[in-house]
């Protein structure tokens, strides 16, 4: 399926992807089964996803109808759930150029599942259930290597590009339409407590092995280049580069997120906020 066709179709993502698996259980008989008990045997998104939520993460101590019950009454209780997996799938339809249909994140990549089912472990933290959320976290790290505290806020539209390593801690906070790549880390500086990680705005392209470390600020539509220490805040629409980060143009691309250019300026300056 063309790139374009993907994304005009996002205002029905259930749509598109149930027409993706009846394609694919017809080209691939293999998995036709696959297909039919993951998506096509499902009325709507959410009873799908929790589906595949349970498939997942379903082990012997919490087994997949018991992880399956959870969602169906988190998505019950809170459908901004499905919204935001909505809105993730599309962002990953939208920048992720590997991709041929929706099938491929729902089915087969592992930051979109992870993300999908760290908005249920945080639904269960936001409800006292932390017992549950950390189950879900520690099985959410040991299956997609992605650790994301249930208590960190994330936003919707988030697009986590191969996922491997992602690290987020208890008291971050990610905006709407952020781009993060494999082995970002949004972490702490020390062992003390409280308000202690670092606060993401809309828009930020996070790229591949980024640290942001403590209670700092990235400002909206920022872009923090591959491999960089950021310590300190990031204007809004900067971007910075190196260990420890320094600023290397404002104003940088209007939606780097979305764009997911990952070039740097040819000139970099002091890190002067």
């Amino acid at each position: 399926m063309p790139k374009l066709e993907i994304v005009a179709q996002r205002s029905d993502c259930w749509s598109a992807l149930r027409a993706s698996a009846e394609a694919a259980a017809r080209d691939e008989p293999h998995l036709a089964s696959q297909m039919n008990a993951v998506i096509l045997s499902h009325d709507d998104l959410a009873s799908a996803l929790s589906f595949q939520i349970g498939r997942k993460l379903g082990d012997s101590e919490l087994g997949p109808m018991s992880v399956r019950e959870v969602c169906r009454d988190a998505f019950a209780a809170d459908p901004s759930i499905v919204a935001a997996a909505e809105a993730d799938l599309q962002a990953v339809a939208e920048r992720d150029p590997a991709i041929k249909t929706l099938l491929q994140p729902f089915l087969y990549f592992k930051g979109f599942q992870a993300l999908q089912a760290w908005r249920v472990a945080h639904w269960l933290w936001t409800q006292g259930r932390e017992t549950l959320a950390f189950h879900f976290q520690s099985r959410i790290s040991e299956l997609f290597q992605v650790d994301i505290h249930p208590a960190a806020r994330l936003g919707s539209g988030l697009f986590l590009d191969h996922g491997t390593g992602i690290v987020i801690g208890e008291t971050a906070v990610v905006g709407d339409e952020v781009s993060m790549l494999h082995n970002v880390t949004l972490g702490g500086t020390g062992a003390g407590r409280g308000d202690r990680h670092p606060k993401i705005g809309k828009g930020v392209l996070l790229g591949a092995g980024a640290k942001v470390l403590g209670n700092i600020t990235v400002g909206d539509y920022a872009k923090v280049a591959s491999g960089s220490v950021v310590l300190k805040p990031v204007p809004a629409h900067c971007t910075v580069a190196g260990v420890p980060a320094r600023l290397v143009n404002c104003p940088t691309e209007a939606t780097p997120a979305r764009t997911m250019d990952h070039t740097l300026a040819d000139i970099v300056y002091d890190f002067v906020i």
